[in-house]
């Protein structure tokens, strides 16, 4: 929806490919410049209003008239909006009912049934498994001097760590991997039909095998999330199978994703910033102080969208029903009325805080485990490889919304 003159007069619509790689190399002096002014602007190329201060961004996040899910309130007709792709329906059916998705009810079902296994209390017991997996992975590259350190570490930890959860062999984490690189795809700007397709065809793969781990875990029950998902009553009702694969897929795509672009954004702030890494892990308060200016300064998700589900003020700008809003995590992270130097890595800030993992009833369900992979993961490499550095300059890959790192080539 384009402004109108009233809605626009007080802020001018900022043009900024998304595929740019000026842009998405390095989005933070738009974000600056954003800054100056009301910290709200109308991105023309995603046709929608943006907010990146952070007591907004904050705010919105937990605002119940902004939502996830527009069609319980409104149809496509009243919005405006076109039919569904036939050629993406099965990916549409991995989103139907994903925790992202939806809203109150629905939503509130399908997060009681899954939120016991990642409480805090829950995920302090994997810590042993993550170091020995950070070992395990460290072993396979240390004696070489150099490696791709999204590759061959980044990535493969959180993956068997969620795929180990929810009760699926360790041996498909990159098969998993795979698949969900090929649907998140689908989040770029501009996508094309080809990659439509393609993350069409990986949904349908990644169901299959879903279904198939539904009939053995049936047959067998374990004590894994997938038997608890499966087994589990609330109100006198269970999930059904296409519950159980959205949820699963959801979170094995959630489980890794924002993991890895923070292990690789983070290491690279810590390089770059010159600060001795013996001091950010000389304690485990230091060390949680560190994973979360990681989370602040380079955020994994600069984006996030809600829905106004209802006509509304916010701001002092009216939203209609049915529009679209861009909520900008990694601006909100580096807002000057919130952080003092916010533009500078300082692991011993005493203003911390950030919204890389959202907050409201969406707010991150594996935030508690992403957490100590992280603090587990940076710990158990700067021990083994106190002399880590940079061997190539890195590059991030061009998803605008998710801001991760391509490749990280680091040698010691």
């Amino acid at each position: 929806m384009a402004p109108d003159s009233d809605r626009d007069k007080n802020s001018t619509p900022i043009a900024v490919d998304p595929r740019d790689p000026e842009f998405y190399q390095n989005p933070y002096p738009l974000y600056d410049l954003i800054h100056r002014g009301d910290q709200t602007f109308f991105w023309k190329n995603y046709d929608h209003w943006c907010f990146t201060g952070f007591k907004d961004v904050s705010s919105l996040l937990r605002d119940r008239r902004f939502g996830r899910q527009i069609l319980h309130v409104a149809t496509r007709d009243e919005l405006g909006l076109p039919p569904p792709k036939p050629h993406v329906a099965d990916f549409d059916q991995t989103e139907k009912h994903s925790l992202l998705a939806l809203e109150p009810p629905e939503h509130t079902r399908l997060r009681g049934l899954v939120n016991r296994a990642f409480v805090s209390r829950h995920v302090e017991q994997l810590r042993p498994r993550i170091a020995q997996l950070a070992n395990e992975m460290i072993d396979t590259f240390i004696a070489s001097g150099d490696t791709d350190l999204i590759q061959n570490f980044a990535a493969p930890i959180p993956a068997i760590v969620i795929a180990e959860m929810i009760g699926l062999p360790a041996e498909m984490a990159p098969q998993l991997l795979k698949w969900s690189n090929r649907m998140v795809a689908m989040y770029m700007f501009g996508v094309t039909e080809a990659t439509e397709r393609d993350a069409n065809q990986a949904s349908i793969e990644f169901m299959d095998y879903l279904r198939s781990q539904i009939t053995q875990h049936r047959r067998a029950p374990r004590e894994d999330l997938l038997t608890h998902m499966l087994t589990a009553e609330i109100d006198g009702t269970r999930l059904n199978d296409d519950e159980v694969i959205s949820t699963a897929i959801l979170l094995l795509n959630a489980g890794h994703e924002a993991t890895v672009h923070t292990t690789g954004n983070g290491v690279k702030s810590i390089l770059e910033s010159g600060i001795a890494p013996a001091t950010l892990f000389a304690s485990e308060a230091q060390v949680a102080a560190t994973i979360e200016e990681c989370l602040r300064f380079d955020a994994p998700l600069h984006m996030f969208t809600r829905y106004a589900l209802a006509d509304i003020e916010f701001g002092g700008r009216q939203f209609t029903k049915g529009e679209t809003i861009g909520l900008m995590l990694g601006a909100a992270n580096r807002d000057p009325k919130r952080f003092n130097q916010p533009n500078k890595f300082d692991p011993f800030r005493n203003d911390g805080g950030n919204v890389s993992f959202g907050a409201g009833i969406h707010f991150c369900i594996g935030a508690p485990l992403a957490r100590i992979e992280l603090q587990i993961a940076f710990s158990e490499l700067f021990r083994r490889l106190p002399h880590l550095r940079l061997a190539e300059p890195p590059s991030y890959a061009n998803v605008y919304h998710f801001h991760g790192l391509q490749r990280l080539d680091v040698a010691w």
